[in-house]
């Protein structure tokens, strides 16, 4: 990091725009400067560099082609092509500006056009590691793995500690569904660089994906021989021991994460799933609670703390923490559909209204949806409500559930016409239904015995 906070040039450049000074920089000087704050990412800064550079220095062929690399940052491309039909005439032999014209075709979305310059540009035998990701990464967009493979491969050639190049491999294989290969290739990579953190991780990972856990464990711990501070590891190996069903290796595998890593909420939360899984609730629960203290907006440690209570029988408890979790994560239908059927289960109707409307909103091609809500709107005698939502309902589902429903609606409207007439359809749908809807809705007892005379006399 001394670069970024030790970079004298930066300083002087810095000093000189806050005192409206104006100092001679050489145009090599000003061109590191601009690559600075293009590394930097502050593309302002950078621009701001290059035009006092270009002032300076306006026959300078490499402040242009940072201006070039500015332009592309803006997305400037009537510009970008201006400067680039200006600058070809003398800089094909220049990578950097090669690697600019790629850069432009790439991002209009050809990138044909894209590796064709790059080809050219190897040719002048410099950034090769990065012409080579470059072309593989162009191969991807094309849809080609085949030769995005090729050239990732060069680009690790060019330099095995390549990370980007040797993950990119990988993906490829995957990709051209060539695991064997693959595996044949991490280990001649391991077999060369035996303390490759990316290598390990890959074969980690590998072997995750084939569900050969055992074989994954073995990568990880590889892994953290090298690097024992690598906390997303832990993770890693601790999902293996989840998923060969070992939870006590997982929670310890979790615990070594706790030393390491400052947000505890969801490593607390994942031993908390773990004691869960091996019945035993009140680890679950500590778990879960200590999940809470890190971070108590964690609605995921709130809703397992809620189905916990349920299991024990705590259905005050199980409503609140669905509640409070619902309350941050309002978007998720599961938990509307579970602080619905807690809010009905302890008989509190009305307050239940509000997930039932959500949830028919959301997901209107779910029957069920509809039906619990025109049921609650019953419980709670609005029947007029009711009618509507089930006329709503009907649009999307000619259920005969639905049918014997706004039956009983229009019986306790008083409306004897349309609660018949409702229930002449229901009988004509699914007349099966109608000993379990007579149970239900004593209304339309003795309406079933006519509508069944009438429906049998029609036919």
């Amino acid at each position: 990091m001394e670069e970024y906070f030790g970079n004298e040039l930066v300083k002087k450049f810095e000093e000189m725009m806050e005192n409206n000074d104006e100092f001679y920089f050489d145009t090599e000087e000003l061109e590191d400067i601009i690559v600075y704050y293009l590394e930097l990412g502050d593309f302002n800064y950078a621009d701001t560099a290059v035009n006092y550079g270009l002032r300076l220095h306006p026959n300078s062929l490499g402040i242009k082609i940072k201006k070039l690399e500015v332009l592309l940052e803006w997305e400037e491309y009537n510009m970008a092509k201006e400067l680039i039909d200006e600058l070809k005439g003398s800089s094909m032999e220049n990578t950097d500006f090669l690697v600019c014209y790629a850069k432009y075709y790439s991002n209009l979305g050809n990138p044909r056009k894209s590796i064709e310059i790059c080809k050219k540009a190897l040719e002048l035998r410099e950034e090769e590691n990065f012409l080579h990701n470059f072309i593989a990464d162009e191969y991807v967009n094309l849809g080609d793995p085949f030769n995005a493979l090729k050239n990732y491969k060069k680009a690790l050639q060019e330099d095995p500690t390549d990370d980007y190049a040797l993950e990119n491999c990988m993906v490829c294989f995957n990709d051209l569904n060539r695991s064997e290969e693959a595996i044949t290739f991490l280990n001649e990579y391991l077999d060369e660089f035996a303390y490759s953190e990316t290598a390990w991780l890959e074969y980690g990972q590998f072997y995750f994906n084939k569900k050969n856990y055992e074989e994954a464990i073995k990568g990880y711990d590889y892994l953290l021989a090298i690097n024992s501070n690598s906390v997303g590891v832990y993770a890693n190996k601790a999902a293996c021991y989840e998923a060969l069903g070992k939870y006590q290796d997982a929670i310890d595998v979790y615990k070594e994460m706790l030393e390491l890593e400052y947000t505890q909420a969801f490593t607390y939360y994942k031993i908390g799933l773990c004691h869960k899984a091996l019945k035993q609730p009140i680890l679950a629960l500590n778990a879960f609670q200590k999940s809470l203290r890190e971070d108590p907006q964690f609605y995921l440690a709130m809703m397992e703390q809620s189905y916990l209570y349920e299991e024990m029988g705590g259905m005050s408890e199980a409503l609140h923490f669905a509640k409070e979790a619902t309350q941050l994560n309002e978007t998720n239908l599961d938990y509307q559909k579970r602080l619905a059927f807690l809010f009905i289960d302890s008989g509190k109707f009305e307050e239940s209204l509000s997930c039932l409307d959500k949830l028919v909103e959301a997901e209107p091609s779910r029957f069920y949806n509809w039906y619990a809500y025109s049921e609650v709107l019953m419980l709670l005698g609005e029947y007029g409500e009711a009618v509507d939502i089930l006329m709503k309902a009907l649009k999307k589902h000619d259920r005969a559930e639905l049918y014997y429903q706004l039956s009983n609606c229009y019986f306790n409207l008083k409306n004897q016409e349309k609660g018949v007439e409702s229930l002449q359809q229901a009988l004509s749908l699914d007349p099966s239904l109608a000993p379990d809807m007579q149970k239900k809705y004593p209304f339309i007892k003795d309406e079933v015995k006519k509508a069944k005379a009438k429906v049998k006399k029609k036919n």
